[in-house]
């Protein structure tokens, strides 16, 4: 499809951010003979198919399962459950957005519909590969295959069930005993905060499962209604703010045989948080955090008897992260954590830690008989700053090795003795996915997704004396003598959140904002990944000091960029657009216009985990904390200065994250402190905005709000 006739706003919707095309969720077989993968057809299909890479003899890629075949053109019907659990993993696209396989990659199972699928990834001479939907009640969520590839589990209606993968024994494993109850899915907090989306684990020799129980009923219940249909019930959820009970949650161990369950015993009071299970051959490991998420077990736990042993104990004053892959256990039953130890944060192997200062290590990907593969940034110790790069490196005993070349942004998945390194760079639009068979290139995934119609030309820089990281992008026909800019600032600029990337599709939309005529400042300061842990946990219990830093890393970059400081705007969605209004409210002096997409306005209505890690329980906190941070309190607005700026405020008004009574509190303060301001309420949209003719024209009223606040129409 040619786009020479479109606006960058329109590719970049139907594009979904030129994510569609792209391949993406690869998993490798342990003997390296094949690759699966989802694909859409094209950069601008949202429906992802199931696709095969394999690597005996020729390479070739094959199709698995393709949605469109398999529902003879149906539209696609997604259950509310779904629909939540694709809100809670952002997930936009549709199709097979997910599958699981066993131990061999032979067997995949994922859902269409609400139906369940089961694919043999092996079939050769078919196209596609045999596919088969098994007869049992729906609408199915999450299956995954056991093991040894025999049985597959899923979720239907808060009951567990277990099925042949021939189709035959369907029966129920776990079923809920009051409405409130759900067996085998992940509860609100641990999905949306914890990045655990699974709610059940196999046992290794597939004789049995984990499967978690969830009680939401201690759990407030929050009402999103649709104003633009009056008609329609308003929808009921369970929302924990901050403050406020938690799901109850309970850990069984149910063996296939069905000669019953055995609880999995562990201090619930001091630590409620089921942060991460897994089961290797090893036994089952779970990490559980106190509610303050200052404190951390390892534990080790018997599915026989339900008993659990410590392996390891974590303590901070401040707060513990979660890291994705970890904890695990090398092939000896050593533990494999990632900790903030000596100011770096580490992989620690057992009590040693075997990497230093020089590396932040951001995850774990894999563990391998004799090696490690983890993601890391440069670290406080590094030689060289590397802003915005993030690399894979091999770790063991011995020392490191970096397996990702060139500036950029990679990861990895390893299985046996094939590698997919997935790399981004500066260079050249979207990501590269390369497969390599112990160090050599065999292979590239092709990629369908679209070529932007636009070419950022991002600075990449550090800024102040914080040595804040920072990308400056000028209009694309800007000449050194045309005279300063008005700035926009375009941060996310908080926790989990590290928007200055060396990488192309990073600086899409800042560069089409630049190009109306701004020069744009994207900066990571204090709290945003990547750094150390003290630059992360700089902002406990003061998310203000993320605005600070804004205020620094444009007065500095002033020193070195064409930008005029009496006219600065700042734009952001979610924490950013916390940070925008905050920006507007507190610091008029700096800035002259501000557009807050999805802000939190009130910490207190915002989930516990997250909120509670950085601000402390409401109740147990100074009762300053939480006044100081939000944007409203029950008296009006907080700590705003006497300057007004224009703002518009933009939510959606089905969105179960940020709900909009956030943007409609802090609407009303305005209005009631006589401050005027534009409010865009988006109807039917939740904390993401899919809709092609939404995201474009969002993105076209930004800026033509921008321009008249800043006298530039």
């Amino acid at each position: 499809m040619s786009t020479d006739h479109l606006s960058f706003p329109r590719q970049h919707a139907r594009t979904q951010r030129f994510t569609l095309g792209a391949p993406r969720a690869f998993t490798v077989a342990p003997d390296g003979s094949r690759v699966a993968f989802l694909r859409s057809a094209s950069g601008t299909e949202r429906a992802q198919a199931l696709w095969v890479l394999v690597l005996e003899g020729e390479p070739h890629e094959r199709p698995v399962a393709d949605p469109a075949a398999l529902l003879a053109g149906a539209g696609e019907q997604l259950s509310a459950a779904e629909r939540a659990r694709r809100e809670r993993s952002r997930e936009g696209g549709a199709g097979i957005v997910g599958y699981a396989v066993d131990e061999a990659v032979g067997t995949a199972a994922f859902t269409l519909s609400g139906r369940l699928y089961v694919a043999d990834l092996r079939a050769e001479g078919a196209a596609p590969a045999p596919v088969r939907q098994l007869d049992v009640p729906g609408p199915v969520i999450d299956p995954r295959p056991s093991p040894d590839g025999r049985y597959v589990a899923y979720t239907v209606r808060g009951a567990l069930r277990v099925v042949a993968a021939d189709g035959s024994g369907d029966r129920a494993v776990a079923e809920p005993e009051a409405e409130s109850v759900t067996y085998g899915l992940a509860e609100f907090a641990a999905a949306e905060e914890m990045d655990r989306s699974r709610g059940f684990w196999w046992a290794p020799d597939s004789s049995a499962l984990l499967v978690e129980r969830a009680d939401d009923a201690p759990v407030a219940r929050w009402w999103i209604a649709d104003p633009a249909r009056p008609a329609a019930e308003p929808a009921r959820v369970a929302y924990p703010s901050a403050g406020t009970p938690n799901a109850e949650v309970r850990l069984f161990a149910y063996p296939l045989d069905g000669t019953g369950r055995t609880e999995i015993d562990w201090d619930q009071g001091r630590y409620p948080y089921l942060a991460r299970v897994g089961w290797d051959a090893h036994g089952p490991l779970l990490l559980v955090q106190s509610r303050d998420q200052r404190g951390q077990l390892y534990l080790a736990a018997d599915p026989a008897t339900g008993e659990t042993r410590m392996v390891h104990a974590d303590e901070d004053p401040r707060w513990l992260d979660l890291h994705a892959g970890a904890p695990a256990r090398t092939p000896d039953g050593r533990l494999v954590r990632i900790a903030d130890e000596g100011g770096a944060r580490v992989l620690a192997v057992g009590d040693r830690p075997l990497t230093s200062d020089a590396f932040h290590v951001r995850g774990l990907l894999d563990v391998g008989a004799d090696d490690l593969l983890v993601q890391v940034s440069a670290g406080p110790g590094a030689e060289e700053p590397e802003t915005g790069e993030i690399h894979v490196l091999r770790v063991n005993e011995l020392g490191t090795e970096r397996l990702s070349t060139g500036a950029g942004v990679h990861g990895a998945v390893r299985g046996g003795p094939v590698t997919v390194l997935v790399s981004s760079t500066l260079e050249r639009p979207g990501q590269r996915a390369r497969v390599l068979r112990e160090g050599d290139e065999v292979a590239v995934v092709a990629s369908h997704a679209e070529s932007p119609v636009i070419a950022p030309r991002p600075t990449l820089t550090r800024a102040g004396k914080s040595k804040i990281p920072a990308a400056v992008l000028l209009p694309s026909g800007y000449r050194e003598g045309d005279g300063p800019l008005p700035v926009l600032l375009d941060p996310y600029g908080g926790p989990h959140g590290q928007r200055v990337l060396a990488a192309h599709n990073a600086y899409l939309t800042p560069q089409w904002f630049a190009d109306q005529g701004f020069a744009v400042v994207v900066a990571d300061g204090r709290g945003t990944p990547g750094s150390s842990p003290a630059w992360e946990k700089a902002i406990h219990h003061e998310f203000t000091a993320t605005l600070d830093d804004q205020v620094e890393a444009v007065h500095a970059l002033a020193e070195e960029f064409p930008l005029d400081l009496a006219r600065v705007s700042i734009r952001g969605w979610s924490y950013g657009g916390y940070l925008a209004a905050l920006a507007v409210l507190r610091r008029p002096d700096v800035f002259h216009a501000g557009i807050a997409g999805a802000p939190v306005t009130d910490w207190r209505l915002y989930d516990t985990h997250y909120t509670e890690r950085y601000l402390g329980d409401p109740a147990e906190a100074d009762g300053e904390v939480y006044a100081r941070n939000s944007l409203v309190t029950d008296e009006g607005l907080s700590g705003a200065a006497g300057q007004h700026r224009p703002l518009m405020i933009v939510h959606g008004l089905a969105d179960d994250n940020v709900v909009a009574a956030h943007t409609l509190r802090l609407s009303s303060a305005l209005l009631a402190a006589g401050r005027p301001h534009e409010v865009l309420p988006l109807s039917g949209v939740t904390h993401m905005t899919p809709q092609e003719q939404v995201a474009e024209n969002l993105l076209l009223l930004q800026v033509d709000f921008l321009k008249r606040s800043l006298g530039m129409a």
